[in-house]
């Protein structure tokens, strides 16, 4: 596996989506689309005010200063606007893989091919340049949305971990689990990313 790509400014796009480093100057912009309940209402946290949006990016910061993650900026090439944020998350060098998450889109970008064509670029690159042999989404098990799009994605649905998390208002939740593995890549690339 190449870690150390993990530690370069990774820019990835195609003519949908231009993804880049979290830290950049642009973060700023995801104050415009953030303050939704509806983005928040499976992601473990909330975002209601400019306390919050603050916290927010130092927390995303500090996870990839700790080799936690990596975060990116989601640009809607269309309009050239920050569309949202996803990231590499529990990096795992010594076991090559990583989870794909924390994704959300501002509402006027949701249903639109972003996530699909966001998440291409991370599998790709991920199996293709940093060489996870694993890579892993989660949904909670409500939020029935996402774990459509997943499938959309040629993930194999793995089973629900009970408990997983907790939620921003203290409650327990599900999670159900998927992954591609770097054997089967290629062929669910071809299945499932063939406009790319």
């Amino acid at each position: 596996m190449k870690s150390e790509l993990l530690q370069t400014d990774i820019i990835l796009e195609n003519e949908k989506v231009l993804l880049i480093p979290f830290e950049n100057k642009r973060n700023i912009e995801l104050k415009e689309i953030i303050f939704d309940d509806e983005i928040w209402k499976y992601m473990g946290m909330y975002v209601k005010n400019d306390i919050d949006f603050e916290n927010y990016i130092k927390h995303t910061l500090q996870q990839k200063a700790d080799g936690i993650c990596y975060p990116f900026l989601i640009i809607d090439k269309a309009t050239n606007k920050v569309a949202g944020s996803t990231r590499y998350g529990y990096l795992n060098h010594l076991s090559q893989k990583c989870e794909i998450g924390w994704t959300w889109y501002g509402k006027a970008f949701q249903g639109i091919g972003l996530n699909k064509a966001c998440k291409y670029e991370l599998l790709n690159f991920g199996f293709e340049k940093i060489q996870f042999k694993r890579i892993q989404f989660s949904a909670d098990l409500e939020n029935k949305k996402s774990q459509r799009a997943i499938e959309k994605l040629g993930a194999i649905k793995e089973g629900l971990f009970r408990n997983n998390y907790v939620d921003a208002y203290g409650k327990s939740k599900d999670d159900v689990y998927y992954s591609i593995i770097l054997e089967e890549w290629h062929t669910t690339k071809k299945e499932y990313f063939s406009e790319f």
